[in-house]
């Protein structure tokens, strides 16, 4: 039952922006390296335009994400309704790495409540807009968002995190580069 749409309509915008976690998932050319398949939220994603959507991307134990995105831009996000009718919505896409110190961060940036732990930010133009049925999904309570990731960028505080990048996201598990950005 998998429809595709020529672009992000405004109910599939409303279904996005009423959704609490997303997951975004990338790869590399290499058969024999890693998927990487990554849940998000904290109200860190945003439609740009029908064809192009972004989100903040945090500092983490990995930088997967952009390591496969430097390699070759594919790019996959997936929302679940996990509440309300059932529906799943897949944004297929090539996406693109903006640091803190590239141009277009300033306007980028303007879309989101910036926070400490901030690393950079992923957008993605998109070729292809599905969605399915989501029947097999199942109900969940949406209880809040954890506040561990602003505690612990807070404990590292901005040179921590600064060399934690250095230390732990400069390159994949599968060895691929990771750009960071510069201190």
């Amino acid at each position: 039952m998998a429809k595709v749409h020529p672009r992000i309509t405004p109910a599939l915008q409303r279904f996005i922006e009423s959704q609490h976690m997303f997951f975004v998932a990338t790869a590399p050319l290499s058969g024999e390296g890693h998927v990487n398949l990554s849940p998000k939220g904290q109200d860190s994603f945003r439609v740009l335009s029908p064809h192009q959507v972004a989100y903040l991307d945090m500092t983490g134990s990995g930088n997967e994400t952009a390591a496969h995105i430097t390699e070759n831009g594919r790019i996959t996000f997936l929302f679940c309704a996990f509440e309300g009718a059932p529906n799943i919505l897949r944004l297929y896409g090539t996406g693109h790495i903006v640091l803190p110190s590239d141009p277009a961060w300033e306007s980028l940036s303007a879309h989101f409540t910036l926070k400490l732990g901030v690393r950079q930010i992923i957008t993605a133009d998109l070729h292809r807009v599905q969605t399915s049925c989501g029947y097999g999904i199942p109900f969940y309570d949406y209880l809040g968002e954890r506040d561990t990731m602003d505690k612990w960028c807070q404990n590292k505080g901005e040179d921590g995190l600064v060399e934690y990048r250095a230390q732990k996201n400069a390159r994949s598990i599968d060895q691929l580069p990771a750009p960071l950005a510069q201190s």
